[in-house]
């Protein structure tokens, strides 16, 4: 059978096997040796009840008639009567015998001292020079009652423990790993892109080195990812003089000349450099996405930077193709307004260029903090839907750089917001859905 796969199970089932082990073999022996204490203390009774009844009965027998035969004594009162007794003479003849013994099983006489048989356990004592002979039986159940008795009063509070015990050893497991589970939690709830070292702040020493070789990764992880981040930024950055030089170049080649196909070859290279700088102005933004600080200290009103992004993107489409919906009353994030134009421009620029010529893209933001872009057009492949967030994946055509959704998911998750993508778009049978969630948070 397969073990508990956690620590904390693995260490409350071993305690708790080992502490039951010891326990009942603690009380196998306690009852060996009260089984011992018990006989022994049963035998001296034994010996010296013979001793005391064998004067008596002497003097009994020397006193009485000698033609009166075997006298049985009387019953005083109705009671259990633990020990049962022959006097015998040397011949064997019962002289007196207790009022429940039964000759039967008695065995012949061999001798002073104890005898054993199945059932009972007897002493035997000679007076007289072995004239009179008398023989005390105790019935081996009795002990055995006795026996039990004190076992169950011992035992019932033990068996009423040892759950308790085995209670208190998973809660004591459980608080002693109180700070692994913290710092276990404090790795579940980073986002993907936090590599900050992990507070091992309460966890026990011996845990330590575990903790500081995490922290040790995350750092070499976050040296890795920085260096990444800054060569795209750099090389980004770097590219867009050189790119706005050559555009240059093609539109004045184009203008100098007359012939129709230097004309269109020329048009060919300003459009294949102006898409490589949008890739590149696209790697600028997820280096800050991915790099930057995206939250703010204080809260903001989401309307305003969304109405200037609107407008200046409706200035350069066609009249009437945005529709945008904004809430009466403020939205307040904490969301770095920078974060939110590049997030809003992706979104907005994905569904101008993916959807249907002529189409409206309608953008709304509720009072819960929920930003919609949704565009006409065809749908997504259901199994293309899930790798849109991608780096340098594309949905339709192969215009764009791909990078357009893979900003807005990283600004999303580092943001602590949510990106949900629908393809068809909700309520309909075609076209594209991206519903934003921001970290809403009321002015102190």
């Amino acid at each position: 059978m397969k073990g508990p796969g956690s620590l904390q199970g693995r260490l409350a089932l071993g305690l708790g096997v080992a502490i039951t082990v010891l326990w009942l073999a603690a009380t196998a022996w306690t009852v060996a040796d009260l089984r011992r204490e018990l006989n022994e203390v049963f035998d001296k009774t034994l010996e010296e009840t013979a001793q005391r009844l064998l004067p008596l009965a002497v003097t009994e027998i020397v006193n009485r008639d000698p033609e009166a035969g075997a006298q049985r004594l009387a019953r005083i009162s109705e009671h259990a009567e633990l020990f049962t007794y022959l006097v015998r003479d040397a011949e064997g003849v019962v002289l007196m015998q207790s009022h429940a013994a039964d000759p039967a099983l008695f065995p012949a006489w061999d001798g002073p001292g104890f005898r054993i048989t199945d059932t009972h356990r007897f002493y035997s004592e000679a007076a007289l020079q072995g004239a009179i002979r008398l023989t005390v039986a105790e019935s081996l159940g009795e002990r055995q009652d006795v026996l039990r008795d004190i076992v169950l009063r011992l035992g019932l509070p033990l068996f009423l423990v040892l759950p308790l015990t085995l209670i208190l050893v998973v809660v004591i497991v459980r608080l002693g790993l109180a700070a692994l589970r913290r710092f276990e939690a404090s790795l579940e709830q980073r986002g993907g892109r936090d590599f900050s070292a992990v507070s091992i702040e309460g966890l026990p020493s011996d845990l330590r080195p575990v903790a500081e070789t995490v922290n040790g990764v995350l750092a070499r992880l976050a040296d890795a990812f920085e260096a990444e981040r800054g060569f795209a930024a750099n090389a980004a950055h770097e590219l867009r003089t050189p790119l706005a030089g050559a555009i240059a170049q093609a539109q004045r080649l184009r203008a100098e000349t007359a012939d129709p196909v230097v004309v269109k070859r020329a048009e060919a290279i300003e459009a294949t450099l102006k898409r490589l700088t949008r890739t590149a102005e696209r790697l600028m933004q997820l280096a800050r996405a991915e790099g930057g600080r995206l939250r703010s200290d204080v809260a903001s009103d989401l309307r305003p930077v969304l109405r200037i992004v609107t407008d200046e993107i409706a200035r350069n489409a066609e009249p009437g193709q945005l529709v945008v919906e904004l809430p009466d009353g403020p939205v307040l994030s904490d969301l770095d307004p920078d974060a939110l134009a590049i997030l809003a421009r992706n979104l907005i620029d994905n569904a101008l260029r993916h959807g249907a010529a002529g189409r409206p893209i309608r953008v709304t933001l509720d009072t819960e903090g929920r930003m919609t872009v949704v565009n006409e057009g065809l749908p997504v492949a259901p199994d293309k839907l899930p790798e849109l967030t991608n780096r340098f994946v594309r949905g339709g055509s192969g215009e764009g750089s791909g990078l357009g959704l893979a900003i807005v998911a990283a600004i999303a998750q580092r943001a602590g917001g949510s990106l949900q993508i629908h393809s068809p778009a909700r309520g309909s049978d075609t076209g594209f859905e991206a519903v934003v969630g921001f970290p809403l948070r009321a002015v102190a």
